[in-house]
């Protein structure tokens, strides 16, 4: 009976352990799929030991200017000397050696910066409003040493300056590139506000290509910069140089949040020219260019709100000489699309003067291809005088009377003075144009994408208009050309 009974436990027991392991056997799987993911973001960053890498890169920059000072006798003052003159009293004898001075120079402190060593032959970088102005400038070490620096060339454009101090086996930061730079990412600043030398502050990137107006697109972030951080570099998680910190959004004067940084590719590229010749060289065409909205995109049958309007170009210019005309609009350049107005003077200006680039206009409904020589960047043109106002009978048809306007044709005078081969001759503006931002003394060169020399081609292409819809004008004022959009009433 025991062997019986054992026999059964024996059996028993091999039936739980084979229970046992196909429960586990298929509790497996189900504990892999309800298994959380795995962090993306594992803890905050310590950014001690990029400090100590990058730190010994940064230096403060000190400026100072030289003011006149007035020559006075020695014991009296302005007062008492304005008191003899004014009543002829004779003048005390004084000893020569408190006669009046000759005016003389004091110099005086100016203002502080931020700079980063790019060599270690002692070039420095920096932001051209930080020396901009300076009679002379000091660079301090973390180690505490002093130079007095040189200032090799600045860049009012980009807001870039190159110094340089007599030093050797300086600690030389490390360039990144920015194109890897991510949205999102963590960055560290190194600088001085507020003269407080080596403060660090830490954020992240906000955003790329943030267009302010300026040449550059800036690189956003959250990172606290203040007044001294100015030429500081901001760094990224591998102890590189993304950008160099040179503008805050800001109401008070202080940091609130949003501060702008120069791409340190584009600043690179500036201080390449700037070392080799102590300026920077831009490409230009010749073209004064505007924004294109919407409605006349649309309008024109462009498709999309893209490319540069070009409203004016100068006489004799690369472009002049290329064929491009006032009303164009840029979509490409050297193969390049051009997304918003702010691209194309970027691009032509990072193009070395002399070369032969291709451009594409969109013109009156169609792409057309051009071929320009990029001149050198050079003061404006100063502009022609408008034209004056001749005496005539206004000229203008029921259909013209509608969209408010009454044109007349221009004088063999006008014309020559304008440098243009027709066009005609605002003459009233009212209801709709006026509205549009029509007014009198504009010469409408086309109108709905149809080209107009007189007022018998206006007619023609006004008569053949949809009197419902938005029609797009191009129009001459003074020495430029921009479209408006006459919008009939309803």
């Amino acid at each position: 009976m025991n062997a019986s009974i054992a026999k059964q436990w024996n059996t028993l027991a091999c039936a739980a352990a084979v229970g046992l392991a196909a429960a586990l056997g298929h509790a497996a799987p189900a504990a892999a799929q309800t298994a959380a993911p795995a962090p993306v973001v594992r803890g905050l960053p310590d950014f001690s030991d990029l400090v100590e890498q990058v730190g010994p890169s940064v230096v403060n920059i000190r400026t100072m200017e030289k003011v006149g000072t007035r020559g006075a006798f020695s014991g009296m003052d302005e007062d008492m000397l304005e008191f003899f003159k004014r009543f002829g009293i004779p003048m005390p004898q004084v000893p020569r050696q408190q006669r009046p001075q000759r005016p003389q120079e004091e110099e005086q402190a100016r203002g502080l910066g931020s700079g980063f060593i790019i060599s270690p032959d002692g070039y420095v970088l920096t932001n051209a409003h930080v020396v901009d102005g300076a009679d002379e400038v000091f660079v301090t070490l973390t180690d505490k040493r002093e130079f007095k620096a040189r200032i090799v060339g600045t860049d009012k454009r980009t807001d870039v300056a190159l110094v340089k101090i007599d030093a050797t086996g300086l600690p030389a930061v490390r360039i990144a590139d920015v194109g890897r730079l991510r949205v999102g990412e963590w960055v560290m600043a190194i600088g001085s506000p507020f003269g407080l030398d080596n403060t660090v502050t830490a954020g992240i990137v906000s955003a790329k290509q943030r267009d302010t107006g300026d040449y550059l697109p800036f690189i956003q972030t959250d990172v606290a910069i203040n007044p001294g951080n100015s030429g500081g570099p901001l760094i990224n998680m591998r102890g590189e140089v993304v950008g160099i910190n040179s503008q805050i959004y800001s109401r008070s004067g202080g940091f609130m949040g949003i501060s702008f940084a120069i791409p340190i590719d584009e600043a690179m590229r500036v201080s390449e020219q700037l070392r080799a010749s102590g300026r920077v060289t831009r490409g230009r065409i010749g073209v004064q260019i505007g924004p294109v909205s919407r409605d006349l995109a649309e309008s024109l049958g462009l498709g999309k709100q893209q490319g540069a309007l070009v409203t004016g170009v100068e006489t004799g210019s690369p472009a002049d000489k290329a064929g491009v005309e006032a009303g164009d609009i840029i979509t490409r350049f050297e193969g390049k699309p051009i997304e918003k107005l702010a691209d194309l003077p970027r691009m032509v200006g990072n193009t070395k003067p002399g070369t032969k680039s291709a451009i594409t206009v969109f013109r009156r409904g169609r792409a057309k291809d051009l071929s320009v020589v990029i001149g050198e960047v050079e003061p404006d043109a100063p502009a022609a005088k408008t034209s004056e106002r001749e005496g005539r009978a206004p000229k203008a048809s029921a259909a013209a009377q509608q969209l408010g306007l009454t044109v007349s044709d221009l004088s063999d005078a006008q014309k020559k003075e304008l440098r243009l081969r027709g066009g005609v001759r605002v003459d009233a503006a009212s209801e709709a144009a006026a509205r549009a931002g029509l007014r009198e003394g504009d010469v409408i060169l086309a109108i709905a994408n149809t080209e107009v020399a007189t007022v018998k081609d206006f007619e023609a292409a006004v008569a053949r208009l949809d009197k419902g819809k938005p029609v797009n004008v191009l129009f001459r004022r003074g020495e430029w050309a921009q479209y408006a959009l006459i919008r009939p009433a309803r």
